[in-house]
This record gives C-alpha cells, structure tokens and sequence, in this order.
C-alpha cells in the first residue's frame, strides 16, 4: 500500500484543509474506501456564532464521496454535545440525528457521518474510518478476532457487529476505556478505524495497518486456492460478446420490471477468474461483504451458473426462470424480517454473475451501475482475503435487512434531487453531430436521458457526447461513426448501445442530406443517395430499434425526423420531398406494427433549421434561393415571412418536440405528425 502524502502539497493549509487534504488520499484508492463510503474526522478549536471558542469535531458529511470532498464537505459538531450522548444508555436513530442537528455550529451544514459519535469517543485529533479490502477481509472471516490477536495483541481492538450509529458509538468508547493504548479497531463484517495526533501520522498509520494486513494475507494464503479450481473457463471475446447482446436487452426487460433500469457489463479478469471457480456459487451467496455494499449490490447477487453453456436459444428462458427464483428468495427473505409498514424495494437483483461470461449490474443511471460493479470488484478482493485468511462470513439475514431498510439510509437516498423526466432511459439519435441532431441530444440529455449519437462525421459524434458528459456526468453519452445506408453498420451501433446501456428506449431517426434540382436534373445517383440516407436509412435504423424494443418488452419511442417537404409539394426538391413523405408514411406503418407491444411511433415535421445545420450548406442554400427567385442574403427572410408565426425556427424548437413526443407527456399519442415550421398554411396536417 503506497504512502501518497507530499508535503510539499500540505505547506500553508489549515487543520481542516489538511483534514481534507488526507481524505481525497484515502478516498483516491478504491482498495481503502468504497464510493461513498468511508468517513474521516478532526478535533479542533474554532469560534461560534458568539465569538466563543469551542471545542468543535470536524467530521464528513453523510454520503459525500472521499476521493473529491472539499473543505465544505465536513460538518462542525461542539465536541462536549457530542461526547455527552455516552451518558446515555439507548437512543433510537431519529433522536440521535435529532440531537446532533442541535449540536451543530452551523446549522446550514450537510448531515453529518452517522458514525459521528464513534469519532468523537476517539481521543485522538485526527481519525479515519475506512473500509479497505483488507481489513473487511479480515473482519469478515471466521474467527478473524482470533487472528487478530494472534497477529496484533493489544495493538487491537476488535468491537463486535452491531449497525452502525449510537450503539457501535458506545461499544467503541467502551472498548476504548479498557485499552487505551490501542493503534486500531478493528469493527467486525464492517472496516477499520485508525487516529493519529495530526493529520499525517493519522495518514500513515491507516497506511500503514492496511499494509500489514495486506502482508498478513499474503503469508496466509501461501498454497491456497480461495476460490477452488477453475471449473468454467471465460469464452472467447466474441463468443462472449454474442451472447451478451442475445440477451442483454431481455435481461434489462427482465430487471425493470418494477423499475427500469441501466445495465453495466463488466468482463475483468478478476470477475471471470471468480466467476469461473469452483466456488464462486456458494460464496456469492453468503451474503454481501459489508454494510457499504448492501445498499448497492443487494444481499446476494444473482448467480446464473449455465450462462455460458446454455444453447443460446434458451438463453433468455434460462434468465427468466433465475431472475423469478431472485424474486421467490428476496419475498421470503422481506417476509422474514420486514416489521409493520415498511414499503417492500424492488426485488430484483442490481448484480448479475455470468460464468464464462463476467457481470452485469443494474442503477438508476449509467453511474450507478459502474459503481456497483465497481463495489463488487471489492467483494471479490475481500472474498478472496478472507478465504485466505480462514473462511468468508457475512451479515445475517436480519443484520444485511436492517442495513438494507434502515431509514437513515432510505431517508440518505430520498434526499437526492428528483429524477429528470428521461431518467432511466436510453436514446439513439442518427445524425447526432450537428444541427437537430446534437440539440435534440443535449435535450435529452438534460432531461436524464442517456444517449448514444450515431453520425458519419465520427468526431463530431465523439464531441456531442463528450459536451454531453461534461454537463451531465460520465457514461451518459457516447459517440458511434455510422453510415445509415449500410445495414451492418446499423446493426453495430446498436450493439455498441446495448453494449454500454444494456438496451434502447428512444430512437431518433434524424440522419439528412439534400438537393434541389429539376427532375430532368435529378440524377438517378442523386435520387438514390437521398433515398439511400431518407428512406433506407430511416427504415434500417426502424428496424433495429423495434428488435431490441420487442426483446425488452418495455415498449419503446421511435420520433422519426420528417420535414415539411413531406407534407408540402415544392418544385425541385422531387427525390428530398418523396422520401420526406415515405418518412410519413413509414410512421404510419410503424405506429400500426408497434403498438401492441406498447411501441409509440410518431413524426417531427421541421422547417428551414438553419442554424449549425449539416442540410443548409452552401450548396443546398444557393439551390433553395434560385428555387425561389431571393437572394441568399434574403433567404432566411423569406421562409420567416412566409410562416404564419413570422418567427425562425431553431434546432432547440424541434428538440422540444422530440422531447414531448419521447416522453410521458405523450404516452397516448403515436402516428402523429407535428410541426415546427412557424406555421406553413400548405403544410397543415391533414
């Protein structure tokens, strides 16, 4: 375990600025803390509202993350307030967060740790608590107090299992009172905690007990094999990835059944070599590695030990029959522990465990889900240390289902932002590098969506979706070269999409080009490269959107990108307008295919976009002014004064219709057709 401290990072910060300072540290190693996860303090002197000085602890804000937490992360508590709660002898959770709301010096801080009493009993200034694989390792296996002691002697202090919050706070202080010269606690199935009188030897000696234990391990594990032999070897890369989008959509149908959801594939060498074991089954089912985990990963995870040797014709029926028996297993184990009025969570499992093949986990967004792999990832270190330690042991049923339901934890989650209208969703848009395209990306995205931008221009795709990720976090947005004529290049960008998000819920058929000449100049090649990108294009991504919308059996939104050529005869734009009005047509017929399987099809019908458009280049642009005798300085005059409305329309005016016809908003309506073209009379609807 490497010492990251420099000092010359820390010459001229603040005792609290160093507190910081040392968390982002522990925080940057995932091996020390989970996300979110972890909690670090100070003890300090600083001044109240009344100019008083006070003994004040400086502790981590619940639920913030280590690895990026600043200064206004750490909530201030007047220590004695706080030290007085051990005079108490029980005290439920909501009178403890009601007390320490009183505690605090500034009441607009954040919540503070739940584990805030248990750094306050510490005497030490400076103290962290951290979940490192190794220690959970340790505290996790059986009879790991023995070992402790064998390696650690009164070094140690090993602190029983108790949820965390004022109980484990006493039993802390308590412990403390009979060995205080004590370096560690080690706190059983849930981590470490460590102090120092400043802030860096704090710092070195988590390091440095992390790294003992790391060494402890290693010397116990000579010869061992933790998870048994390899009994499922990983299938070939291709093998694996064929299977995966046999059923990945079906799978994420399968797991939003109460809730949709986005899937994460991961196929790290760690998750085949555990997966693949002889033992993986049984110790995938003991339960999850600590508290930390329970709220992301679930109890258990689901464990589908034919995935990769299913004919894959029966792949799906095979997922199906696992993911009822999830179902079956959580009922029972919600009816064994649930007390009066507690609302039952979604049964379904967030972390999938293929043999052969890797994992999938499941979140609310593309985030959430690389997280829970991310924390399973550590089960699988920490499974591995304690079976090289003696045997892998977790929380009992009613310990992981009084974390799982804990309100504190339930109130943590409630108190997050309300989810965007588009949360949850997948978005395919062709054409996505400019013009409506990108807007109508931004859009979506803005409203929670996740999407994938499918253009020729592949490094404008690639830019969208990095301006999408910049707005709107990593994992929400990528970019995909396609040519929509070309029926595999279709077929691959939609398993790029299924790859990364699990599945589609959106498609936005918006890839354009045009001309405008006579039809005695209208070649056949240009007629034909129009109504390869406008008719054929729009038909082969339709195509693939409904086979993956069927295989979810979600339903789906397919908004196709017509125009007002489509719905109003123009002179010299014959081969654009007719299949602008195929386009109109193929809405029709898809609204009639589609809507027994809850698949909504409807059309965007747009006017003279000039803005960042990909169509009015100059070439389209000197085409349309001689078309209608202006000028091109006047031509944007001209399609403004002839709308009804006198007003441009802009790629963001489209977005918002695509947004209301791929929304909730719109759930009754499909085989419509909307305008946004500032009101042509000749393009009325009819």
């Amino acid at each position: 375990m490497d010492n990251l401290w420099q000092d010359a990072d820390t010459t001229g910060l603040s005792e609290p600025e160093l507190l910081a300072y040392r968390s982002r540290l522990l925080g940057q190693d995932v091996r020390i803390v989970n996300y979110g996860g972890g909690n670090t303090s100070c003890k300090l002197t600083s001044v109240d509202f009344r100019g008083r000085e006070v003994e004040t602890l400086l502790v981590k804000g619940s639920g913030l993350d280590l690895a990026t937490i600043q200064l206004a992360g750490f909530v201030p508590l007047r220590l004695a307030d706080v030290r007085a709660l051990t005079d108490r002898s029980a005290m439920t959770d909501d009178e403890m967060v009601a007390y320490l709301d009183c505690s605090l010096l500034d009441p607009r801080a954040p919540r503070p740790s739940i584990e805030t009493l248990l750094h306050a009993v510490v005497p030490a200034r400076h103290v962290d608590h951290t979940h490192a694989d190794a220690a959970i390792s340790l505290c996790a296996t059986e009879g790991g107090r023995a070992l402790a002691e064998q390696r650690f002697g009164r070094r140690m202090i090993w602190v029983p299992y108790v949820r965390p919050g004022f109980a484990l706070g006493t039993l802390v202080a308590q412990a403390l009172a009979t060995n205080p010269d004590a370096e560690m606690i080690f706190l059983e199935k849930h981590g470490l905690v460590t102090w120092g009188p400043d802030a860096r030897q704090c710092y070195d000696r988590t390091i440095r007990v992390i790294s003992e234990l790391e060494t402890f391990i290693a010397e116990r594990s000579q010869g061992r094999q933790p998870f048994g032999a390899s009994v499922v070897a990983p299938l070939a890369a291709e093998e694996r990835r064929r299977r995966l989008l046999a059923f990945l959509p079906a799978l994420r149908g399968l797991l939003s059944a109460e809730q949709r959801v986005v899937l994460h594939v991961d196929q790290s060498d760690d998750v085949l070599d555990f997966t693949g074991s002889a033992l993986a089954e049984q110790l995938a089912s003991v339960g999850a590695a600590c508290p930390d985990h329970v709220m992301y990963t679930k109890v258990q995870p689901l464990f589908v030990a034919d995935a990769a040797t299913a004919p894959a014709s029966q792949l799906i029926a095979v997922l199906q029959r696992a993911v009822d028996g999830y179902v079956e297993r959580y009922d029972a184990y919600f009816a064994a522990n649930a007390v009066p009025g507690q609302v039952r969570l979604d049964r379904r499992p967030r972390v999938i465990l293929l043999p052969g093949i890797g994992l999938v986990t499941a979140g609310v967004d593309a985030a959430a889900a690389r997280n829970t792999a991310a924390l399973y990832h550590r089960a699988i270190a920490v499974m591995r240390g304690a079976q090289s330690l003696n045997r892998f042991i977790s929380l009992s049923a009613a310990d992981a289902y009084a974390i799982e339901y804990w309100p504190l934890e339930r109130a943590k989650l409630a108190m997050r932002p309300p989810e965007r209208e588009l949360a949850r969703r997948v978005a395919v848009i062709t054409g996505g590098a400019s013009g409506i395209g990108r807007s109508t990306a931004l859009r979506l995205a803005a409203e929670g969506a996740h999407v994938a931008l499918l253009d020729v221009n592949a490094e404008g795709a690639a830019a969208v979706a990095k301006e999408i990720e910049q707005a709107c976090g990593p994992g929400r947005a990528i970019g995909l070269p396609c040519d929509v004529t070309s029926e595999r290049a279709i077929e691959a960008a939609f398993e790029a999409a299924v790859l990364a998000y699990g599945g589609v819920d959106i498609v936005v058929p918006n890839a354009g080009l045009a001309a405008s000449h006579s039809v005695e100049e209208t070649s056949l090649a240009e007629w034909n490269k129009l109504h390869a990108v406008l008719t054929t294009g729009y038909f082969l991504t339709a195509r693939a959107a409904f086979a993956v919308f069927r295989s979810q059996g979600l339903g789906g939104n397919l908004v196709i990108m017509s125009s007002k050529n489509g719905l109003s005869a123009a002179k010299n734009v014959l081969a654009y307008a007719t299949a602008k009005a195929a386009e109109l047509q193929m809405t029709r017929c898809l609204a009639e295919e589609g809507g027994a399987a809850g698949i909504r099809v409807n059309a965007v019908a747009p006017d003279a976009v000039f803005r960042n458009s990909g169509i009015w280049n100059a070439q389209w642009r000197e085409e349309r002014s001689r078309s209608h005798g202006v000028s091109l300085e006047n031509l944007e005059e001209f399609y403004r004064s002839r709308a009804i409305l006198k007003v441009n329309v802009y790629p963001e005016d489209v977005a918002e219709a695509v947004l209301f016809l791929c929304s909730d908003r719109s759930a009754k309506t499909t085989g419509c057709v909307v305008t946004v073209d500032g009101g042509v009379t000749t393009a009325y609807p009819r």
